[in-house]
């Protein structure tokens, strides 16, 4: 079933723009590994965007995004601290402590949002070597429960960090989601902020593949060429992640793409908040919808619309909406969950 649904942004397709990138760039033969044109075309871009100092790394996915940057400032007597709800802890299957050896320091939290109070129980056993030394502070972007740092809570968490001999990770998986409701430069809510390693996503936004590691910290990021290789992700034919980046981030094709998605959000959640029965569940601040939905009805609903039950125990569902998400999908959905509201 090819039908939109509401399950992940990742379901969704590619930007016929991107698909035309992808088209144009598959011409003739061009140098192996990044040295091409386009690779040269996409890091110019970056540097528009980042700043010229900018360590810029492309790989193929996001978890590989999150684990080698991470990997890059880590041996494995390290720790990483990181809200319960991040990727790198409850999706990635384990692959952090598998590939860099860590151990993960999850904290809980309300809204999927670290705090400096928060992490603070970790900052213990420095120097003792009989405990994991905590080396990063590890916060998503948008968070995987839809809330969005502001540039100031990122910079405090960063403050910390530093103060404590540790740096700061960024998961930036939605990162354009976030910049359209921060209204900000990513520049701003990242290195400016004190971020030190960003992955940078795109997949999720209208890209097919390809994900970007950025260095806004000189330590490591002369020497990732050897991580990167080693870890299993240095594309041979790299022209093909770079002419999607070139254009994604040309003429604000990831504002367009990630302002509409966070608009349908905001619709849906709308629209949904007037059936009586369903609540939604927390501000809509991206592209991620929560909603307490009665649980009879959620197999019928899946029957025609895929999406996931968030938390079974309350009933809660996540909805996501995309680049190519409608209006006309959106209405289609409220007048299913109208119609099975009634049937009760």
């Amino acid at each position: 079933m090819n039908r939109r649904g509401f399950a992940s942004d990742n379901n969704s397709g590619v930007h016929p723009e991107i698909f035309t990138a992808l088209q144009e760039a598959n011409r003739g033969h061009v140098a192996a590994y990044g040295e091409d044109s386009y690779t040269r075309q996409a890091y110019k871009k970056f540097k528009e965007y980042f700043g010229n100092n900018t360590g810029i790394y492309f790989v193929f996915l996001g978890t590989a995004a999150n684990v080698l940057g991470m990997g890059a400032f880590t041996r494995s007597y390290h720790s990483v601290i990181c809200a319960e709800s991040a990727h790198i802890h409850e999706d990635e299957c384990g692959a952090p402590e598998k590939f860099n050896g860590i151990k993960l320091l999850p904290v809980e939290t309300e809204d999927g949002k670290l705090t400096v109070e928060g992490i603070q129980k970790h900052i213990k056993g420095i120097g003792f070597e009989h405990h994991s030394q905590p080396r990063i502070v590890s916060i998503t972007q948008a968070t995987e429960l839809g809330t969005i740092y502001s540039q100031d809570e990122v910079k405090a968490l960063a403050d910390y960090a530093h103060e404590n001999n540790m740096y700061l990770h960024m998961d930036g998986a939605r990162i354009a989601n976030a910049a359209v409701t921060l209204e900000k430069d990513f520049r701003e809510f990242t290195g400016d902020a004190g971020v030190d390693v960003l992955s940078f996503g795109g997949t999720k936004n209208g890209m097919m593949y390809g994900e970007a590691i950025l260095f806004f910290n000189d330590t490591a990021k002369e020497e990732f060429k050897y991580i990167r290789k080693q870890g299993m992700q240095l594309a041979s034919k790299m022209r093909f992640i770079s002419a999607q980046f070139f254009r994604y981030l040309s003429d604000n094709l990831w504002y367009e793409t990630a302002q509409h998605a966070n608009k349908m959000a905001r619709l849906l959640a709308r629209e949904a908040a007037q059936i009586d029965g369903i609540e939604i569940t927390r501000k809509v601040e991206a592209n991620g919808v929560f909603a307490k939905v009665p649980p009879e009805i959620i197999p019928e609903l899946q029957k025609e619309f895929l999406f996931y039950v968030w938390d079974h125990e309350q009933s809660v569902v996540r909805w996501m909406t995309s680049f190519d998400t409608t209006e006309r999908d959106i209405h289609d959905f409220v007048a299913l969950i109208r119609k099975h509201m009634n049937k009760g």
